[in-house]
C-alpha cells in the first residue's frame, strides 16, 4: 500500500524525500478523477455542441483591462509567496521527518526568503518583459462586449460545483448512515478528512449541478448524457485511491486466507482462522461490532483462475493508511498494519468493473441518440454494479420489515428503477415528437 506518494516514489523511483508525505494516495487519485472526469465530459460537451444539440447562452460581458503596474506587485506577491513556502518546503523537510512533521511544518510561518524573492524576481522580469508597449494600454480600460459561452466552457464551473457539492453530500450521507458515530461526536464526524459516501457526493452534485444548467439554457437530458462517461471514469479512477493507500473501504473477510508479518497472503486453515478470531479479537470488535457480527466467506481461488496472484481473492492491505490490523515485522515506517484475516480486495474489482462500464458507454454514446437514454444506462449500469459488490463489502445495515439492506443497497436499487423509467420516459417522449 501507498498511504502518499512519498511511498509511491521511494518504491517506483527509489527518491525517498519526505516532501511527498504532503500528498496523500487518495487524495492525489480523487484530483486525477475529477480531471480525467472534466476532460471526458468537455469532448463530448463539444461532440454534442457540433451536432447542433447543446447552444451556447449569448450575452453582454464586462471586459476589464486592469493597471499593469498594480497587476505586476500583485503577481510578484503570488509568486513570492509560492516561491516562499510551496518551493522552500522541498528544501525545508528533512528527509527522516514523519507525515505529521511535515504537515506541522507546512501550517507553519516557515519558509525560504531567498526562494521567495527568486521566483517572485523571475515571474516580475517575465512580465514585465511582456507588458504592452502601447502607453495608453498600461492604464486601466473597460468595456462591454457580446460574448457566447459554449456549454463545454462551462466545465470548470461544474467541477467546482460538484467537488463542494459533493464532498457536502457524501458527508452528509456518512453521518446517517453512521448516525451513532455522528451522535457520539458531531465536530470530529463533520470535520474529519475520512468518512465520505460517494452516493451521497452523487446526488447532491446532481441536483446543484442540474439546477446550474438549468438557469443558463443547457439541456438538462444532453447534459446528463454527457456526464454519464465522465462520472464511470471517475468513480473508476477514484476507487484506485481506496485501494492503493487502503482507507478501509474493502471487503468482509475471506477467511481462506490470511497474510504473515510482512503482508503476504497465504492459505489457511479454518482452526487457523479462528485462532486468528481469538488472537485479534479487539480488531474485530472494533471492525464488526462484535464479535458475533463478523462477516466472513471463504473462498478459494480455483484452478482454471489460477493464473491470477491470491491477493486478487484475499488481501491484507499491508501498510495501509489509516494503520488498521496487527504489527507489521521489521517494519520502520509510519504506516506498519497489516489486517490478521485477508479480505476481498472489492475496489480492485469496482476499477476493473467501472472501466470496463465506461468503455461500453465511450462506445455506444454516438449509436444512442435520444437524449436522456445514455444516462438512464449508467444508473442501471452502476447501481447493478454497486449493488453486488454490496454483498460482500463492510458496510452499516438497516433493519427494514425484516430486510437488511445497506444505504447503498437501497440507493443503487433506486438507481437501477429510475434508470430503467428514464429510459422508458425518454423513448416514449422521442416517439410522440418523431410521430408530429
Amino acid at each position: 500500500m501507498y498511504p502518499n506518494l512519498y511511498y509511491v516514489f521511494k518504491d517506483l523511483f527509489g527518491t525517498s524525500h519526505a516532501f511527498f508525505k504532503l500528498f496523500q494516495t487518495f487524495g492525489f487519485f480523487v484530483a486525477v478523477a475529477f480531471l480525467a472526469g472534466a476532460w471526458v465530459l468537455t469532448q463530448e460537451l463539444k461532440r454534442r455542441e457540433k451536432l447542433g444539440w447543446l447552444k451556447g447562452m449569448t450575452g453582454m460581458a464586462v471586459r476589464k483591462r486592469g493597471d499593469f503596474k498594480s497587476g505586476l506587485l500583485w503577481s510578484a506577491v503570488i509568486a513570492f509567496l509560492i516561491g516562499y513556502k510551496v518551493l522552500g518546503m522541498f528544501v525545508l523537510i528533512q528527509g527522516n521527518m514523519s507525515s505529521a512533521e511535515v504537515r506541522e511544518l507546512l501550517l507553519s510561518t516557515q519558509g525560504s526568503l531567498w526562494l521567495g524573492i527568486a521566483t517572485a524576481a523571475v515571474v516580475a522580469g517575465i512580465k514585465w518583459v511582456r507588458r504592452p508597449k502601447d502607453p495608453e494600454e498600461l492604464k486601466a480600460k473597460e468595456w462591454k462586449e457580446e460574448v457566447t459561452i459554449m456549454p463545454h466552457q462551462r466545465v470548470p464551473d461544474f467541477t467546482v460545483l460538484a467537488a463542494l457539492a459533493g464532498l457536502i453530500g457524501a458527508k452528509i450521507f456518512h453521518n446517517l448512515e453512521n448516525w451513532s458515530d455522528f451522535v457520539a461526536d458531531p465536530w470530529g464526524s463533520i470535520f474529519s478528512a475520512s468518512g465520505l459516501t460517494f452516493y451521497g457526493g452523487l446526488i447532491l452534485a446532481a441536483v446543484v449541478i442540474i439546477y446550474y444548467a438549468r438557469k443558463r439554457n443547457i439541456s438538462t437530458r444532453h447534459l446528463i448524457d454527457s456526464a454519464a462517461p465522465a462520472l464511470m471514469l471517475a468513480y473508476a479512477i477514484g476507487r484506485m485511491g481506496c485501494h492503493f493507500s487502503g482507507d478501509g473501504d474493502w471487503g468482509i473477510l475471506n477467511n481462506a486466507y490470511a497474510p504473515d508479518s510482512t503482508g503476504v497472503v497465504q492459505r489457511i486453515t479454518d482452526e487457523q482462522y479462528q485462532q486468528r478470531l481469538h488472537d485479534h479479537a479487539s480488531f474485530f470488535e472494533g471492525e464488526f461490532g462484535g464479535m458475533d457480527k463478523v462477516h466472513a466467506h471463504a473462498f478459494v481461488k480455483p484452478n482454471s483462475l489460477a493464473f491470477l496472484p491470491d491477493w486478487f481473492f484475499a488481501y491484507g492491505y499491508p501498510h495501509n493508511v489509516i494503520n488498521r490490523g496487527m504489527p507489521m515485522a521489521n517494519c520502520d515506517s509510519e504506516y506498519c498494519h497489516v489486517l490478521p484475516v485477508a479480505v476481498y480486495p472489492t475496489p480492485l474489482y469496482e476499477i476493473i468493473a467501472c472501466l470496463f462500464l465506461f468503455g461500453i458507454l465511450w462506445t455506444i454514446r454516438r449509436r444512442v441518440t435520444i437524449p436522456g437514454v445514455i444516462f438512464g444506462i449508467y444508473l442501471i449500469f452502476n447501481g447493478l454494479e454497486r449493488f453486488f459488490i454490496e454483498k460482500i463489502r463492510v458496510n452499516t445495515k438497516y433493519d427494514l420489515f425484516g430486510f437488511h439492506p445497506t444505504q447503498a443497497e437501497l440507493i443503487s436499487t433506486a438507481m437501477v428503477i429510475t434508470g430503467a423509467v428514464l429510459i422508458w420516459y425518454c423513448t416514449t417522449l422521442h416517439k410522440k415528437t418523431v410521430s408530429r
